[in-house]
């Protein structure tokens, strides 16, 4: 039949009520219960979908147009555009779009019943015959048409699409029925996830989890949630970090390599790059050091450059970032030096602090000296850090879980790797000296006296961990999110999580 004819004979509609025709909502309950009262279930339990819209794309991708075939297919989608009074139906699913052709030459009066009841938004079930439109169109020759879930919200206008940000976020599902851009970014999260988790595999980690709510605040330096267990009556804190537990995984010799892809919650400030729930995978190898890892992160990361974009330089705003191995390593003090022209290495914490402010850098006046140092690295130099590259060898004094440098007291064996400006991984040679750490844990405790709330607490069992043994380690932890937000050119970190936390709505 020609497409022409075709169009000659549209399918009904049932006339909406005058007190329904203004209000979207309204007018599709009374399609509702239009459905219940012919009998029709709006709500079925099942159907039979025999292929999803690309793989008919796909397979029939060399079909003629106007050719029609005797191939018997059952696609299911939601409805996003109706032409004709609903002759042709345009359906997405999670794989693409589909067009279903509903005409009387194919259903029988009762199949075409149901058209009457079909709204834009609506999740819709069809069988029939594959044909090449003669206008181009792969479609779906309907013999039967299936309401499988009456929508009875209006979605946002298909031109305009979901503009408030803030509705975005805090209805995603709208979000992603109208934007592929949003359904890009998270497809490609889910795969990012999928090629760490398979390289970690390679390597000969195995994947292990460790508790979200910790009796002894521990692994990182953050502001931590703290919730109340009614059984034991005890308070714990939501995980800042995993690491003390992922340690005594590698002391009690499950495996030389385990890593974790976990939650962590932080209480503080909402930013385009901070968010308070955050995903990360963290990781530790027994017999190697920090320069084993930093090598292990590039390749993890052009890994998943090379998966996702067939190449290691991808474009991220107005840059162009080369993310091929290796890359630049430097030391702290030494980039300092580089953007200040100052050495803060001979310094003391009160000259360090006099220099600080020369700079115009504010420093709490109880900083000590790394702590200045990472302050003035983080307002001078940090944003500048545009092509990857490792900071290396931090302060002793911000580094309570690091092991002391093998060529200078007074830093660590540690580094962050950055992207863009944004700290992306942060990594040691592990501390595994009991002793040492004890008194590590104890001069966090000094400065939690002193009023630092992200300070440490000292983890007894720990340390008695270390007792029995930590071999020589190198750990890190790399953010997932921020690492998505540069594979998918994303500038902001709610984008590339499902759900971001977003401040109640008082109404």
């Amino acid at each position: 039949m020609s497409q022409k004819s075709a169009s000659t004979t549209p399918a009904t509609q049932t006339a909406i009520p005058a007190e329904a025709s203004g209000n979207p909502r309204l007018a599709k309950e009374k399609k509702l219960e239009g459905l219940i009262a012919a009998g029709i279930d709006p709500y079925p339990h099942v159907f039979p979908r025999s292929h999803q819209a690309q793989e008919l794309q796909d397979t029939y991708k060399d079909l003629e147009a106007g050719v029609e075939t005797e191939d018997a297919v059952a696609v299911a989608g939601r409805v996003m555009a109706m032409r004709n009074n609903g002759m042709f139906l345009d359906i997405t699913d999670a794989s693409g779009k589909i067009q279903v052709f509903c005409h009387k030459d194919t259903m029988s009066e009762d199949a075409l019943k149901v058209l009457e009841f079909i709204d834009i938004g609506d999740i819709i079930g069809a069988e029939g015959t594959i044909r090449r439109t003669p206008r181009g169109e792969l479609s779906v020759r309907a013999k039967k048409v299936t309401m499988l879930t009456k929508s009875l919200q209006p979605l946002p206008e298909k031109h305009h699409g979901l503009t408030d940000v803030e509705q975005r976020y805090r209805q995603r599902y709208l979000d992603l029925i109208m934007n592929e851009d949003a359904r890009r970014v998270l497809r490609t999260r889910s795969q990012m996830i999928a090629i760490i988790r398979r390289f970690m595999h390679e390597k000969g980690a195995i994947e292990v989890e460790t508790p979200m709510m910790q009796p002894i605040l521990g692994g990182a330096s953050a502001r931590p949630f703290v919730t109340h267990h009614n059984a034991l009556d005890a308070d714990f804190f939501l995980r800042i970090a995993p690491e003390l537990y992922l340690k005594r995984l590698v002391v009690g010799g499950l495996a030389d390599s385990v890593f974790e892809i976990n939650r962590n919650f932080r209480n503080e400030g909402i930013s385009i790059k901070h968010n308070p729930e955050f995903t990360m995978i963290e990781a530790y190898h027994a017999y190697k050091d920090y320069n084993d890892i930093m090598t292990l992160i590039e390749d993890l990361v052009q890994t998943i450059a090379m998966e996702i974009h067939g190449a290691t330089q991808i474009t991220f705003g107005e840059h162009i970032i080369d993310l091929k191995s290796p890359w630049q390593r430097r030391s702290m003090v030494d980039l300092v030096k580089d953007y200040t022209h100052v050495d803060f290495m001979p310094m003391d914490a009160a000259q360090a602090h006099a220099e600080a402010k020369k700079l115009g850098v504010s420093v709490d006046p109880k900083a000590n000296w790394g702590q200045v140092v990472e302050a003035v690295f983080g307002e001078m130099v940090e944003h500048n850090l545009i092509q990857p590259i490792h900071v290396t060898d931090h302060p002793l004094d911000i580094s309570p879980l690091s092991k002391i440098h093998r060529s200078n007291p007074r830093l660590v064996e540690r580094f962050e790797s950055y992207i863009n400006g944004w700290e992306m991984a942060n990594a040691f040679t592990e501390l595994n000296d009991p002793k040492i750490q004890f008194e590590r844990f104890m001069e966090q405790v000094a400065q939690r006296d002193a009023g630092n709330e992200e300070a440490m607490m000292v983890d007894h069992d720990f340390v008695t961990a270390l007792e029995v043994g930590l071999p020589p380690t190198g750990g890190w932890g790399m953010g997932i999110d921020r690492l998505c937000m540069i594979m998918t050119d994303m500038h902001n970190i709610r984008e590339v999580i499902a759900f971001p936390t977003l401040k109640p709505l008082k109404d």
